[in-house]
């Protein structure tokens, strides 16, 4: 599978090991710099870096439980930042949740499976 050029990218999901698993996959073969955030509150705090993609759970608030979910911090991104790229990560396999990122901003909505990795590198 070939990779596209080296982007800005934001990870955001509440998931240590998920994180790092997709950095790790995402810079096999090239390399993109990626920061790794584990609240949407914190994303927020580097929107001045402007990355190109935001990889963004759905569900942030299982560690944080004051966290904003993902779909409040893509609208609050999304305004501040229309030209970045959003791909909506999820466990959710709701038509009318994917429906709903998409109407607030995500280009993609990417179902948590063992194909994930390999479909948000082919987007990226």
């Amino acid at each position: 599978m070939e990779f596209a050029t080296p982007k800005k990218i934001f990870i955001v999901d509440d998931d240590e090991m998920l994180t790092e698993a997709l950095s790790d996959f995402l810079t096999r073969k090239v390399a993109h710099t990626i920061r790794i955030f584990h609240t949407g509150e914190e994303c927020m705090q580097h929107i001045s870096e402007k990355p190109d993609v935001v990889i963004l759970d759905y569900y942030l608030n299982s560690v944080h439980k004051d966290a904003a979910n993902g779909l409040e911090i893509l609208e609050a991104f999304h305004n501040h930042m229309p030209g970045t790229r959003f791909i909506m990560l999820s466990s959710q396999e709701s038509y009318g949740t994917a429906a709903q990122t998409i109407q607030k901003g995500a280009e993609y909505y990417i179902i948590k499976d063992e194909d994930a990795f390999r479909k948000i590198a082919e987007l990226i």
